[in-house]
């Protein structure tokens, strides 16, 4: 689609990573703009880097905005009827483009009906998060139902060491009202 690609190997000291860069020296006509540039693979460096700040996944977007608000809103959790947590102090996180997510705090979670997943994920404005899973009394099993960061990237820094569940797959209750399952890549 855009021409013959080249395929160019980084090698540091002792360490090589294979293909790790490409580019289209002779593109298209309809890809011209593509001569003078090379592209990265992200998997295939150890980190990148904006400055001096480490970022992940993907450089972070100037025209995405993620807020996060304390409230004061009564949350609910459950799936199936069985509560999972219930607060009054949750962190209401705003990122375009997504439902609100609620973060709790560990103490109003019940980690008797959770259990840690191997799932680790990263992203660009809020750093790692670890899962955990739940087994509902039925047997039936939901994994990586709920996220936490243990610590958060510089810019979200009110969500470190809470934990949120994926509106997508529980039953959510804010001050009283069901919230509908919104419909997103995680339902």
């Amino acid at each position: 689609r855009k021409g013959d690609a080249s395929y160019f190997t980084i090698t540091v000291g002792d360490r090589s990573a294979e293909n790790a860069v490409w580019a289209y020296p002779d593109p298209i006509p309809e890809a011209a703009e593509l001569a003078d540039h090379v592209a990265f693979y992200w998997d295939r460096a150890d980190a990148w880097y904006e400055e001096d700040e480490e970022v992940f996944v993907h450089p972070r977007d100037p025209y995405k905005r993620v807020d996060a608000l304390p409230s004061s809103r009564h949350v609910e959790v459950r799936v199936g009827g069985e509560l999972l947590a219930d607060t009054h102090h949750p962190t209401l996180l705003f990122e375009t483009g997504l439902p609100i997510r609620y973060y709790l705090p560990k103490l109003d979670v019940r980690w008797d009906r959770l259990t840690p997943a191997p799932t680790r994920t990263r992203c660009p404005y809020k750093g790692e998060a670890r899962y955990w899973s739940h087994e509902r009394p039925d047997g039936t099993r939901i994994d990586d139902i709920a996220w936490s960061y243990a610590e958060s990237i510089p810019e979200i820094p009110k969500i470190a060491g809470l934990v949120a569940f994926f509106n997508e797959r529980v039953d959510l209750t804010v001050d009283g009202v069901r919230q509908p399952r919104p419909s997103t890549p995680w339902s």
